[in-house]
């Protein structure tokens, strides 16, 4: 019985599949194949259908430049909007009959004798000439380590798998966190619940957000008028540009947060009545050390009744509620956890075991030297893998011009390939190491490795202390990834 074989599989239908698959596509390979543990694609848009879920970024920038859309509704689209769009890819570029829906990942292992991947998936096992993990950061919930928290007796769930039939209405609710989801929610639902106790561990930075309806006629003038959307695309692209990789990037350099932070204390006393609650929201870590949150109704929230900010940390769950390090209950009937997701942990990159040359597998790689990895792409000892969003490959902006960027690297690595006849290719790991020095060479501009940065508990850094972001602004990391020396890559 003969295994089922493809000359690429891609590990996951997010907008990071999707963007692989359709460039690939372009370049002339067809024998593709995607394969997501949802029934649907989308990836994080897919998942996340909680109260209020919208993007962070304006909707011009999130997006493909080559489908881009004039009909957005919103300047931040809602999330179901942004899930019709991972729809509307797959139905344009055809790609449905390349994609496997409820098919997770339980391991790949590099088979150096016939230079192919061994790919095991709950559904099957297959074979792949090169694999593409385009799992993102944002996909494996993670549930914080309460004592007690089996015990709870009423509903408990994780935002980002939220339950419909859960009915909030008149209940007291509690919610784990303030971070990006939790912002969305709390004002999502602080209406219609009797009581809301949110339970904070660090204050986010929250600023205005320039969230607005586009209406019809907006919408004809920017399908229909010369410029008009490119324009709109431009701004966008300049506004995400100084709100994150600027001023990440640069900005520690610059003393950026002695101009924005006054900005943002200005609107925190602006939205907050209550001097002590104002206070207990406030952070005391550097503006940019942590991705700021853009939300218009988030901090005001804060002065409802019915709403209570508790920063005292938590001792346990018990069946009924929670309890604070004070020995204060507080009872509730739904426990919301807004804890992120395992983004540099050993168990989430990638969430199955990748196990190349020599029986290395790269959790374990990364785990004793560090997370690293050429362009975020590729990494000495895997040949034929690739990754869309690897250590050292965000910088920070939206997600599709990270999608784009790698899509083009893995695409001109391939077709190299192709035209040399290989069946193996590998970054050298000259090409590697001179990538990983270049990086750490540019962190002295960063904010992250300012004294501001200290209290942040961001999920930047990893155990070892790093932040394995890639200094630099868009447009240098495109043309990087469009310009790399083809020979930084081995060809067999």
């Amino acid at each position: 019985m003969s295994i089922e074989h493809h000359d690429v599989v891609i590990v996951g239908a997010g907008f990071s599949g999707l963007g692989v698959a359709i460039a690939l596509q372009r370049a002339g390979f067809e024998d593709v194949l995607l394969v997501d543990d949802a029934d649907g694609a989308g990836g994080v848009w897919h998942w996340n259908t909680y109260p209020g879920v919208a993007v962070d970024i304006p909707s011009f920038s999130y997006q493909f430049s080559f489908a881009q859309r004039t009909d957005w509704t919103r300047s931040y689209a809602k999330g179901a909007e942004l899930k019709q769009y991972a729809e509307h890819l797959v139905e344009r570029f055809g790609l449905a009959d390349r994609i496997r829906f409820g098919t997770r990942v339980t391991s790949a292992t590099y088979d150096e004798a016939t230079c192919v991947w061994d790919v095991a998936t709950t559904t099957g096992d297959l074979t792949a000439t090169h694999v593409v993990h385009a799992g993102g950061p944002l996909s494996q919930p993670k549930y914080p380590e309460i004592t007690g928290l089996e015990s709870f007796a009423g509903e408990v769930m994780h935002t980002a798998r939220w339950d419909h039939d859960v009915a909030l209405a008149g209940k007291r609710v509690a919610i784990i966190g303030t971070g990006a989801s939790a912002v969305q929610i709390i004002p999502s639902i602080a209406p219609e619940v009797e009581h809301l106790t949110v339970f904070q561990r660090t204050p986010i930075w929250c600023l205005p957000k320039a969230d607005f309806p586009i209406g019809a006629p907006a919408r004809v003038g920017l399908r229909h008028l010369p410029g008009v959307n490119r324009l709109a695309r431009l701004t966008s692209d300049l506004f995400v540009e100084a709100t994150f990789p600027f001023l990440a990037h640069y900005g520690g350099a610059l003393q950026a947060g002695k101009v924005l932070e006054p900005v943002a204390r200005s609107y925190l006393r602006s939205q907050i009545d209550d001097p002590e609650t104002r206070d207990k929201l406030t952070p005391r870590y550097g503006l940019g050390c942590k991705r700021p949150s853009f939300h218009n109704s988030y901090l005001s929230t804060f002065n409802r009744d019915n709403v209570a900010l508790q920063t005292d940390g938590i001792r346990e769950v018990t069946p009924h509620g929670v309890v604070t390090a004070d020995g204060t209950e507080h009872e509730v009937d739904v426990l919301l956890l807004a804890t992120g997701f395992k983004v540099t942990e050993k168990d989430a990159l990638p969430g199955y075991d990748v196990v190349g040359r020599d029986g290395l597998v790269i959790a374990d790689w990364w785990e004793t030297e560090r997370l690293q990895a050429y362009q975020g792409v590729s990494a000495p000892g895997f040949p034929n893998f690739f990754t869309t969003f690897g250590p050292y490959g965000y910088n920070g902006s939206s997600y599709f011009q990270l999608a784009e960027a790698t899509a083009g690297h893995i695409v001109r690595v391939l077709k190299e390939a192709r035209r040399r006849g290989a069946a193996e290719v590998e970054v050298t790991s000259r090409a590697h190491e001179r990538y990983m020095a270049s990086v750490r060479k540019r962190r002295g501009p960063q904010v992250f490795w300012q004294p501001s940065c200290a209290g942040a508990n961001s999920y930047y850094f990893t155990k070892d202390g790093d932040v394995p972001l890639r200094p630099g602004l868009t447009p240098e990391v495109r043309w990087r990834n469009a310009h790399f020396p083809l020979d930084d890559y081995a060809y067999a």
